[in-house]
C-alpha cells in the first residue's frame, strides 16, 4: 500500500512539474571588465597538432615507465604502501614536469596544462597504490 502511494505521489509530482510554464529567459548581463579580461586570456577551442600529441604521449609513456620501474625497487616492499606510493610519485615528478614544458612550448595555457598534469598524476597514483596494495596483500598471504 505504501509503495502504491509513493509511486502515485511521484507520478503526480512529475506531471505537475512538467505542466508548470517555463520561466522567461533572463536578459544576458553586460560583461564586466574582469570577464572581458578573462575572455582575452581564455584559450579558444582549437585542435592540437599531431606533433604535440606525439610529444605528450612520449612524455606520458616516460612518466608511467618511471613510476613502474621505481615501483619495482625492493625498498618499497618493506614500508607502508601509502608512503611507498608517495615516494614513487615524488621521484617521478621531474619527468612529469617535462609534459608541462611540452604544453607550454605549444602555447597551451598553464591552467589547462596543470589540469591535465593533475589528472595524469592522480590516475597514476591510484593505479600505483592499487598495485602496491595488491603486492602487499599477496606477500602477506604467502607468509
Amino acid at each position: 500500500m505504501k509503495q502504491l502511494l509513493l509511486v502515485t505521489a511521484l507520478f503526480y509530482s512529475v506531471v505537475s512539474f512538467a505542466a508548470e510554464p517555463a520561466a522567461p529567459a533572463a536578459a544576458p548581463a553586460a560583461p564586466t571588465p574582469a570577464a572581458a579580461a578573462s575572455a582575452e586570456e581564455a584559450w579558444n577551442n582549437t585542435t592540437l597538432t599531431d606533433a604535440l600529441i606525439a610529444k605528450v604521449q612520449a612524455a606520458s609513456f616516460e612518466y608511467k615507465n618511471c613510476a613502474a620501474t621505481e615501483m619495482q625497487k625492493p625498498d618499497y616492499a618493506n614500508i607502508d604502501v601509502r608512503k611507498a606510493t608517495e615516494t614513487v610519485i615524488k621521484e617521478c615528478e621531474p619527468v612529469l614536469s617535462k609534459i608541462r614544458e611540452v604544453y607550454l612550448s605549444e602555447k597551451v595555457p598553464a591552467v589547462i596544462a596543470d589540469r591535465q598534469l593533475k589528472k595524469m598524476r592522480t590516475q597514476t597514483t591510484r593505479n600505483l597504490l592499487a598495485e602496491l596494495m595488491f603486492r602487499d596483500a599477496a606477500r602477506k598471504a604467502g607468509q
